[in-house]
């Protein structure tokens, strides 16, 4: 009796979630055809809900128009937006002590700091010019291929929506206007660079689809990340899942790796096709080792890098290779491309572990310590694991007393970030050294200026 009671139970909340993502894919359904017949972008918001919000969109996009408006978001200042999801986090499960505040509600220690983090979609979307630095102005970095930005964005929000009706309401959120994306910016630069460097008149066509390649694959891993990790939003947007429901997100993430795969294809390079494709498997081994290690204080730095690689570096190092390889340059150039992205995709990452424990909540964009909490050892808990055995007991038991996460980040503060600091130096300077075989022009002062505005962030 127990046995069929539960049964029935199950089958009812079954029937109760599918009839609840028919009533959303519906809704999604004739959201995209109003808008494919009317011009109009509607919303329909999570559990069933729907608003409206008309806007009326030309039919024909005015290319003057669209560059004034690439010029005005590429220098434009602002502080850094708060993120809700972080690439792979895990769900915390202590709650990280609040940032402190003064009488205002600010973060006491000045202004809000632009972070190199803009760059990439999986973070914010505003990004400020170099008197919030140190030097580095972020607008300089990206000027030398600011146009070929604005196209790429222009074609990706294209090809999901002209192929895919019903995916066409999700197209904008995904490749909308948005900040500086890392992986393209740094496949333009490359082909730029290395087009200096054999004397070519522009880049190739190839290497334009190879930077919108680049970008699909990327964003469709966060698209996937987000229906897994349950994040709200991203990009100071709230998600394709939490807007549409997991059905759309996870078919518009699988539309993203499949068109990426069949435009990797089209390419026509094997040794192309190869180093991208063993990106996609990289992903899957960072994702696995990460959830295998979580609250493990035997993990090695080996171990963390190899993750960092998987996770972050691997996309990078594979498309600089790749666009060198459009250039037809030597191979010692290419594994020299190779060298660079994979090491400043390390740098940026350390940096990113060092600050999840020296920013405020309100710079980062999610409470401080998040990693830790959520038992993601990085770099900084790993060198203060070496040299305080207290962590290791605070760590293994899962924060499980008030005020053992504080704790813990102070001897991660206090043992911890100069190593982590000189990991990241030596991870920029291979970078930096790995760019020597290149002619100086504009697109190589801005790849050096990558590892500057990536590596100033921690000092």
């Amino acid at each position: 009796m127990m046995r069929a009671t539960t049964t029935t139970t199950t089958l009812s909340a079954r029937a109760g979630c599918a009839t609840q993502t028919q009533e959303r894919w519906t809704s999604v359904r004739s959201m995209a055809t109003s808008r494919g017949a009317s011009g109009t972008r509607g919303t329909a918001t999570r559990g069933g809900r729907a608003s409206a919000r008309a806007r009326g969109e030309g039919a024909t996009v005015r290319s003057e128009r669209e560059r004034e408006e690439m010029r005005r978001r590429t220098g434009a200042s602002g502080g850094a937006r708060g993120r809700t999801c972080a690439r792979g986090g895990a769900r915390r499960r202590a709650v990280a002590p609040d940032a402190a505040q003064d009488k205002s509600g600010t973060p006491m220690g000045g202004r809000v700091a632009t972070s190199f983090d803009e760059l990439d979609p999986e973070h914010n979307t505003s990004f400020g010019s170099s008197d919030e630095g140190k030097g580095y102005d972020i607008a300089q970095i990206t000027a030398p291929v600011a146009e070929d930005m604005e196209q790429l964005r222009l074609n990706l929000r294209d090809i999901i929506g002209r192929k895919n009706p019903l995916l066409l309401a999700a197209a904008d959120q995904i490749f909308g206007a948005g900040g500086k994306r890392l992986r393209p910016v740094l496949v333009f630069l490359v082909a730029r660079a290395t087009a200096e460097l054999m004397h070519m008149s522009d880049i190739t066509d190839r290497q334009r689809r190879l930077a919108e390649i680049t970008e699909m694959i990327h964003t469709a891993s966060l698209v996937h990340d987000d229906v897994l990790d349950d994040c709200d939003t991203r990009r100071g947007k709230e998600t394709i899942h939490t807007l549409y429901g997991a059905r759309v997100a996870i078919l518009a993430g699988d539309f993203l790796f499949a068109q990426s795969s069949w435009f990797l294809a089209n390419l026509d390079n094997l040794e192309v096709i190869k180093l991208i494709s063993q990106v996609i498997a990289d992903f899957a081994d960072g994702e696995i080792s990460q959830a295998g290690a979580l609250f493990n204080c035997d993990l090695t730095l080996d171990e963390y890098l190899e993750k960092s690689h998987n996770k972050t570096a691997s996309l990078i190092a594979a498309s600089c290779k790749s666009a060198a390889v459009f250039s037809e340059v030597t191979e010692s150039v290419k594994v020299d491309m190779y060298e660079y992205g994979k090491h400043l995709g390390l740098a940026f990452q350390v940096v990113d572990d060092i600050l999840d424990f020296t920013q405020s909540e309100e710079q980062l964009g999610k409470p401080q310590g998040q990693d830790l909490a959520s038992g993601n050892l990085t770099a900084p808990t790993i060198f203060a694991l070496r040299a305080k055995p207290e962590l290791r007991a605070l760590i293994e038991t899962q924060f499980e007393n008030e005020g053992d996460l504080q704790r813990a980040i102070e001897i991660v503060n206090e043992f911890g970030l100069e190593e982590a600091q000189k990991l990241a130096k030596r991870e920029g300077d291979i970078a930096l050294a790995s760019l020597r075989q290149l002619p100086d022009s504009e697109a190589k002062r801005s790849l050096v200026g990558m590892v500057g505005y990536v590596l100033e962030r921690i000092y």
